[in-house]
């Protein structure tokens, strides 16, 4: 299954410029509330160790690129529509960010770290607002959203549960599934909550909205994204917004998107996620003054500008994913056509062989056999779990 970062948070934050710096698209921005107004899907990269160093080949990547043994890879990304106080009731554009949020598996909280956009969104002077509230808000949106769901036929569902005789985890479920939560996940949330697993229809309206909470944070974790950390005002409001408990990290969108515009016109040398660069030729006196700017308020002030910091954090630590590389020629390390290392795909930890030959193709994963560790020429079963960086041949029958 695909996994999905999602970019959320009010109008005029920062979401789109973050998009366009992660993917390079051209989703429109401007100093208004509600400039996205339809979702934005597009393809961001994560930073992997190739395998190619360890095998000693020169890899030919089919999608991103490898930059001295550090691959970029696919990962998809939703820039979703500015979230104001009431969406869950339907406010602003409430109940299409809502439905869009479905599909987010992690979700990185842009801010505007130097308080310079009031809690609707609109441009107000640095520091005139407590970018900690946008924290809080969003969060109890999201609790309430959920919160509505699972209340709406409450009694229904838990008695139809019990006299259905079913599973209460695997019914919880089956009603939470366009959400993406899993058993596995209910059952935390419960646990966490302290309520009954096997008594749902005793929970109060606390239990309830505990629970609700518990789901949210288990089912779509949050980053925060300190963006426009370059602003003088963003500085002291950083150690606040950690301490809100959520993984935190300074970013400048802005800052990214013109580093990786300039390196796309080759004036400057950037791979992203780096903190420093080195100037080309071409350059205006404007073009250098500004990119000198960013190099030392920004790459060397915060060690990077944070977007692919943001990114990686959200692939690897928040959904658990691993890299792995499918090959045909386990002593080769290629494709059919003879390239090394052409691929690479991020499956979640503990993801098997078989599974792994599901997601390369449906026939494949029917025809499996056995898996080959190329790295080590043992075989392996269908149930053996993958780890991060293995190079693996599946053989299927004709």
């Amino acid at each position: 299954m695909t996994r999905i970062i999602g970019l959320v948070g009010k109008p005029n934050c920062g979401k789109s410029t973050f998009f366009n710096a992660s993917t390079m698209a051209g989703a429109e921005i401007a100093n208004y509330p509600f400039t996205t107004i339809k979702a934005n899907r597009g393809v961001g990269f994560v930073r992997v160790k190739c395998a190619c160093k360890e095998l000693g080949v020169e890899c030919k990547p089919n999608h991103g690129s490898c930059h001295n043994g550090t691959r970029l890879v696919p990962i998809d990304l939703l820039d979703v529509a500015g979230l104001v106080k009431g969406a869950h009731e339907g406010k602003g554009l409430g109940n299409q960010f809502l439905d869009d949020l479905r599909q987010a598996d992690a979700l990185l909280h842009i801010i505007d770290s130097a308080g310079a956009t009031d809690a609707e969104g609109k441009p107000c002077n640095p520091g005139e607002h407590n970018p900690v509230e946008d924290v809080a808000f969003l969060e109890e949106e999201i609790d309430l959203w959920f919160l509505s769901l699972l209340k709406k036929d409450w009694q229904k569902l838990t008695r139809e549960i019990q006299q259905m005789k079913k599973d209460v985890a695997k019914g919880l479920a089956e009603r939470f599934s366009g959400l993406g939560v899993t058993e596995s996940m209910i059952i935390k949330a419960a646990k966490d909550s302290e309520l009954n697993i096997n008594e749902p229809a005793n929970w109060d309206e606390a239990g309830l909205k505990q629970f609700a909470t518990k789901m949210r944070e288990i089912s779509k974790p949050i980053l925060l994204c300190a963006n426009k950390c370059d602003i003088q005002e963003a500085e002291k409001n950083l150690k606040p917004l950690e301490e809100t408990g959520n993984m935190t990290i300074p970013t400048s969108a802005d800052s990214e998107l013109a580093l990786r515009r300039a390196a796309e016109k080759n004036l400057i040398k950037y791979y992203p996620g780096e903190t420093d660069f080195t100037f080309e030729e071409g350059l205006s006196d404007e073009q250098k003054k500004g990119l000198t700017f960013i190099k030392g308020n920004v790459l060397k002030k915060f060690n990077g500008t944070g977007v692919q910091q943001a990114l990686d954090k959200a692939a690897f630590e928040m959904l658990d994913l691993i890299a792995v590389f499918p090959v045909e020629d386990e002593n080769k390390y290629t494709d059919k056509n003879g390239n090394p290392l052409p691929d690479v795909h991020l499956v979640p930890k503990g993801t098997t062989a078989k599974q792994l030959a599901y997601k390369i193709h449906t026939d494949i994963g029917d025809k499996f056999i056995c898996g080959v560790n190329a790295k080590t020429k043992m075989k392996l079963g269908a149930d053996h779990e993958l780890k991060d960086g293995d190079v693996i041949k599946i053989s299927c029958s004709k």
